[in-house]
């Protein structure tokens, strides 16, 4: 029996107005990031509740990514660093959980960043790649 190959299921938050377009860009300019990246768009990345993260990590995802506008350059004006602040109390609570900081990530990526979009996500899928399978808030019934 062959074993099939590992790959990371990584759902990544994208802000509609920056990160979103950025992936757009990305895919336009046929830049290449891994399939197995799942595109969730939000209104702001300030609307990504720590539970959205923390159901997607128990629905089976290896890693998860918020990508926002830059800081100052928010649609909103101030949504990035609400993120900023509840992302940060977010990591300790996944500490505080046994789940590797390395699983989860915010970047900022605006919309004319396409090429930094592609990068971003493949570093971030060869870094959860390397952490392995994602077992700590697993959901047997979630599993197919």
């Amino acid at each position: 029996m062959q074993m099939k190959e590992y790959k990371p299921l990584i759902v990544a938050f994208c802000c509609n107005w920056c990160s979103y377009a950025g992936a757009d860009l990305a895919g336009n300019n046929r830049l290449n990031y891994p399939a197995d990246v799942k595109i969730i768009r939000v209104p702001c990345s300030c609307r990504v509740n720590p539970m959205f993260i923390l159901r997607a990590f128990q629905r089976g995802a290896d890693g998860v990514i918020i990508c926002g506008c830059h800081p100052g350059d928010c649609h909103y004006t101030s949504g990035n660093y609400f993120t900023r602040r509840r992302m940060a109390l977010l990591f300790s609570m996944l500490d505080f959980l046994g789940i590797e900081r390395e699983r989860t990530r915010v970047e900022w990526v605006s919309a004319a960043e396409g090429a930094k979009f592609a990068a971003t996500m493949n570093d971030f899928a060869e870094q959860v790649a390397a952490l392995g399978e994602n077992k700590r808030l697993e959901d047997l019934r979630c599993k197919r």
